[in-house]
């Protein structure tokens, strides 16, 4: 029953307006019965934090996420441990194995330079779907905005499919200044020359993706959400919460 004037909104297979989830250790059966409910909302997930590497039935947790339709993947700091320890070989075979299709190339952690980051891009966009993250988890590591859009543009013409904005599991890093304020000159920047359709804005409390929401549009990119904050996304996305409760009807994006 749709009675309610609601903001357009993109239907998976999505290629923008995408929720993506971090599971840092959700059980498989909360897991299976959260997705049996609320996976028509979840697009992407990410093992976060590495935890990819120590997860109990991982491979089982993977295979439930596809049935789902939802695309699996390992962060970037997993990526940046195998980069650290010269084991980037390893780390493509084990991804095979498991089945997955998407991979991250970060810097979020250790200092890869971009060159070398493209030239690994390079290498694996014959096999995967590439994710390269911009921006550091050092709150004391502060890039300029043409630094942000060099490095986006740069990672986006080298063939990855998105690129992600970093801002940590607790949104104090990255976009975010270290008491999780969004530094709105800089998204406002980025946008002026990037196709926002491209970028996920990691976002990980209802605050801040409330900003993306209000800034871009219902149809944005939102990553680092929790499981359990699923439902209020999309909630806030169409809205019918306070926050985004007036929004504008040209916000909403045009479906392609």
């Amino acid at each position: 029953m749709n009675f309610l004037q609601l903001p357009d909104r993109t239907a998976k297979p999505r290629t923008y307006g995408l929720t993506s989830i971090i599971d840092l250790g959700t059980p498989y059966k909360e897991l299976k019965n959260t997705l049996m409910d609320y996976s028509q909302y979840i697009d992407v997930v990410k093992f976060g934090i590495g935890t990819a590497y120590v997860t109990p039935n991982l491979k089982e947790k993977i295979e439930l996420y596809k049935e789902y339709h939802v695309k699996p993947y390992c962060g970037g700091t997993f990526f940046e441990k195998c980069y650290f320890q010269n084991k980037i070989s390893e780390y493509v075979n084990y991804l095979k194995q498991l089945g997955i299709e998407w991979i991250e190339v970060s810097a979020g952690t250790l200092n890869i330079p971009i060159q070398e980051r493209l030239n690994l891009i390079s290498q694996f966009v014959k096999d995967f779907h590439v994710i390269a993250e911009v921006g550091s988890k050092d709150i004391n590591h502060q890039m300029g905005v043409s630094e942000w859009k060099n490095e986006i543009e740069l990672l986006l013409n080298a063939g990855c499919d998105y690129v992600i904005t970093e801002g940590r599991d607790s949104g104090t890093a990255g976009i975010y200044d270290r008491n999780g304020n969004i530094k709105a000159n800089l998204i406002s920047s980025l946008l002026e020359d990037l196709d926002y359709r491209k970028i996920i804005f990691e976002a990980p409390t209802p605050k801040q993706q409330m900003f993306f929401i209000n800034e871009i549009g219902p149809n944005v990119n939102v990553g680092n959400v929790k499981l359990s904050d699923v439902l209020v996304l999309e909630t806030q996305r169409r809205g019918l919460r306070c926050e985004t409760f007036f929004m504008e009807e040209q916000a909403s994006t045009i479906l392609t």
